[in-house]
């Protein structure tokens, strides 16, 4: 179906206040080497720029059912002049080279298994909102189960972390990167160039959820609402709806972390 005739996508434009890209880091290392490439096969077009081009810390939330999804969120952020930080699986950084360049960007380590990990990853996380910086957070944590690609039921990392430190979550949702590189796909396709169009919201309004207990029940709506909003941002995209009842993995017998076919 063809988007509402109201949405004209405007190319990614790198002209916006306060860039954290102004400054040499390792960041322009990576950027000289994925950019150019991903260029080849992707055109980016984005709704909202500003939104994450804003002043001060945030966490970004998007959805996520392709494994290159990182890359497309870091590109428009690397353009929109934020610096892309991302809570990253723990194994990654013991990679030789991998590992050094993801500490020297500030990636955060997270361990999916055992008890080391606790609550590090969002102490870590919270040290990059007291410098004012972004953080992205896929509130799914792992790609969709959903078989048209809907987000599905996301974790409470995203809502506990903006709820306990009072920071805004950005919606993000984008289109097209399915036809990059396929859910659990191993290659990308560069030919022909793919468009991939990308949406930004407004901070969600988690007022209700403000000084309210946060236990399981109160992060679980929150999450909700977190998910509403990138799912409608997506509705936005594709021109359709979605699902009236989000995609619930346990649902269909289904893990919800790790590679899934089906």
């Amino acid at each position: 179906m063809s988007r509402p005739s109201e949405q004209k996508p405007a190319p990614v434009t790198s002209r916006l206040p306060r860039k954290e890209t102004s400054k040499p880091s390792v960041f322009w290392v990576l950027a000289g080497i994925v950019i150019p490439i991903m260029s080849i096969g992707v055109r980016l077009k984005v709704i909202g720029g500003e939104k994450l081009a804003r002043r001060g810390a945030f966490i970004v939330a998007p959805n996520h059912y392709s494994e290159i999804d990182p890359v497309i969120v870091g590109m428009v952020s690397w353009h929109l002049g934020r610096m892309p930080r991302f809570l990253t699986k723990g194994s990654l950084f013991k990679v030789p080279v991998v590992g050094w360049l993801l500490r020297k960007s500030g990636q955060v380590p997270v361990e999916r298994a055992g008890s080391a990990r606790g609550s590090a990853p969002l102490q870590a996380a919270q040290q990059i909102v007291d410098d004012g910086r972004i953080v992205i957070i896929y509130p799914e944590g792992s790609l969709t189960r959903d078989p048209d690609l809907w987000p599905m039921r996301g974790k409470t990392g995203a809502a506990r972390m903006a709820l306990e430190h009072d920071i805004p979550v950005i919606p993000v949702a984008h289109w097209g990167t399915q036809n990059v590189m396929a859910r659990y796909g191993k290659k990308i396709s560069f030919f022909p160039r793919k468009t991939v169009e990308v949406k930004f919201g407004d901070p969600v309004d988690l007022s209700a959820f403000r000084g309210r207990n946060l236990d399981s029940a109160t992060l679980s709506e929150a999450t909700a609402v977190i998910m509403d909003a990138i799912t409608a941002l997506l509705e936005d995209l594709r021109g359709e709806k979605a699902p009236a009842n989000r995609w619930n993995p346990a649902e269909h017998d289904q893990k919800e972390t790790g590679r899934f076919e089906g």
